[in-house]
Formats: C-alpha cells, structure tokens, sequence
C-alpha cells in the first residue's frame, strides 16, 4: 500500500472517529470513491454518519466498520474502515459470491 493510501486511510479513520464520537465539530458526512481493482470500475459511496446511512441505506457504522444491506439491488456491504477494503456479499440459488474493491477518500 502506498504512503499516499495509508495517510489517506489515517485520516479516514481520524474524521470517522470524530463522527462516530458525538463531536459537533465532525463532518456530519463523508464520500469515498471505491474501485474494483479487476475491472477499474469506480464509485461513490456517500456516508451519512449523523443519520447513520450509506447511499441512503441503513448503516451499522462502528469503529471497525461500515455495514449496509442494498435493498434495491440486493447484497450486503463491508467497508473496513482502517484498511478502506470493502467486500459486497451476494447470496443466491447457488451460494452467492463476494467481491473485493478498494475505497479511499474522495
């Protein structure tokens, strides 16, 4: 991992504690741009942590994680906020499957 990454990634977790601590100086909100690193293919994921959502899901935000369920297109997301991997888990007829991306701050 880069030192650009891991700085990244410290500072992430900094303004995440501080959301998850109560501070009223905390951003209330933060977005990472995640990539599947097979295919390059990027996103956005908005974290809202006052209302406790993803993308406008319901969210379990820890100190370890970020977790959310994808009503509308299925799958489960885990977003480890130290490292920024972000595994979605998928269930169907014949097992499922998981996919593996990064995140970092966008």
């Amino acid at each position: 991992m880069s030192l650009a990454r891991t700085l990244s990634f410290a500072a992430v977790a900094a303004i995440s504690s501080a959301a998850c601590g109560g501070d009223s100086a905390h951003a209330a909100a933060i977005s990472f741009l995640c990539t599947n690193p097979k295919s390059g293919t990027a996103w956005e994921v908005h974290v809202d942590y006052d209302r406790s959502t993803v993308d406008s899901f319901p969210a379990e935000i820890t100190e370890r994680q970020i977790a959310w369920h994808d009503t509308l297109h299925g799958g489960y997301y885990y977003l480890d906020r130290a490292s920024g991997a972000l595994t979605f888990l998928n269930a169907s007829s014949t097992g499922g499957y998981a996919t593996h991306h990064t995140c970092h701050v966008d």
